[in-house]
């Protein structure tokens, strides 16, 4: 649904009994994509990607034009520009993405103080207790798109529905610029045409293994004895989309939203053979990650590392610790232990990356009286303070220290992307 190019828009025409649809999913249109074109006006109409043009560049977004060429984000810049020559390459501007998703976020929540954001572009909105100030949804979800639109100049799509599932399958349906209302009672009706990718947690193996039992709608999910689903999928993924098929979907919205990891990565311009040179991305990564970590207040417990190979074959590894931890030499010793155990000569690695999982405070993770951390911790603690002071990379690793670049001064304004 996520990959669709606006051809299959569905939306509401009509006067629905809105009553019960009361939960709206609310996705901004090709965002990225739609923030760069704001400087571009003359080029609405023409296919527009976003990302570098760089051989090893990936696509970081499209508009719904480019998208009719089969182009989509994460795929590889040079598969985008051979399907669809004209496309116009534009530079990313994530500084710019986050400061009108801030606008946007506002807006939400001058509707109704139940908003729940899923990333930068979209979120879940209960609407149950604005109606008497506001309206109905259908006439909520109207006001958020007029309102997002004249003051940011973005268009975003509405569902709405009584519950998550349909209502963000409702506001992917009604893409670009669109509202969609599903009543509880037209909910089955809805779902049940939609192909089995409609489901949550479907996508290429499950869609396959459904396939094979002969069930390719939703509706085909639904009418399917739960005993044949279970022999096909298991029982936890069988079950779930059983009761989603039925538009079954208890969860409600909830005013914070826990991160499940936090990562960062890298895609390299040319494959990397250097194993050196991959510990060092290792490091400069891990200490990334235990630096969120720090400022989010949280620690984790494992240490994924991930590999992407020339062939774009990927593989991760993980590593549980005994104690939580955010300090980022721990990350890298567990990181970089994995990483011993891929590295083999010829290694061709295009991207690699560093995680951490099953987040939460230290109490919540069991953080023992001792910390084996200490004395690292006590230092980039140190470093966290000279950084919220005069930018990253002030100070850090000296292992990091490259020849040839220098290194900013003290007093320095942070460069493009660190602040």
């Amino acid at each position: 649904m996520s990959k669709q190019d606006g051809r299959g828009r569905q939306v509401s025409t009509s006067e629905v009994d809105d009553s019960s649809a009361t939960i709206l999913h609310i996705g901004m249109d090709a965002f990225f994509a739609s923030v760069e074109l704001l400087d571009y006006p003359e080029l609405q109409g023409k296919p527009v990607v976003v990302g570098h043009r760089s051989g090893r560049s990936v696509v970081t977004a499209a508009n719904y034009v480019a998208r009719r060429y089969g182009v989509n984000s994460a795929m590889p810049m040079s598969i985008a520009l051979r399907r669809c020559p004209a496309a116009i390459v534009l530079e990313p501007h994530y500084e710019r993405y986050t400061a009108y998703s801030r606008l946007v976020l506002g807006i939400f929540n001058d509707m109704t103080p139940l908003v729940e954001p899923l990333s930068i572009d979209e979120a879940f909105l209960d609407v149950a207790g604005a109606r008497r100030v506001h309206g109905s949804p259908a006439v909520i979800g109207a006001l958020i798109r007029r309102r997002v639109e004249a003051e940011t100049g973005l268009t975003c799509s509405v569902g709405a529905a009584s519950t998550k599932f349909v209502a963000k399958l409702a506001s992917s349906r009604a893409k670009p610029n669109g509202l969609l209302v599903v009543p509880a009672d037209g909910t089955v009706d809805f779902l049940h045409p939609l192909p089995v990718t409609g489901l949550w947690g479907v996508g290429k193996t499950t869609e396959e293994s459904l396939a094979r039992l002969g069930l390719r709608t939703i509706g085909d999910v639904a009418t399917t004895p739960l005993p044949v689903l279970q022999r096909a999928l298991g029982d936890a993924t069988s079950r779930k989309l059983y009761e989603l098929a039925w538009g079954r979907d208890p969860r409600s919205v909830t005013l914070e939203r826990e991160e499940k990891s936090v990562g960062h990565e890298v895609t390299f311009e040319h494959d990397v053979t250097d194993t050196a040179r991959l510990r060092s991305e290792i490091l400069r990564l891990s200490d990334q990650v235990g630096a969120r970590l720090r400022r989010s207040g949280i620690m984790g417990r494992t240490v994924v590392l991930k590999l992407r190979y020339a062939d774009f074959s990927t593989v991760t590894r993980s590593r549980t610790l005994p104690e939580p931890t955010n300090v980022g030499r721990r990350i890298y010793d567990e990181a970089v232990s994995s990483f011993e155990t891929l590295a083999a000569s010829g290694i061709r690695v295009r991207l690699i990356g560093v995680r951490m999982e099953q987040l939460g405070d230290g109490d919540g993770l069991g953080l023992g009286l001792w910390d084996p951390d200490d004395d690292w911790r006590e230092a980039e603690l140190a470093v966290d303070e000279v950084s919220a002071r005069f930018g990253r990379g002030v100070v850090g690793p000296a292992s990091l220290l490259r020849a040839g670049k220098p290194r900013p001064k003290l007093g320095d304004a942070p460069g493009p992307g660190e602040k």
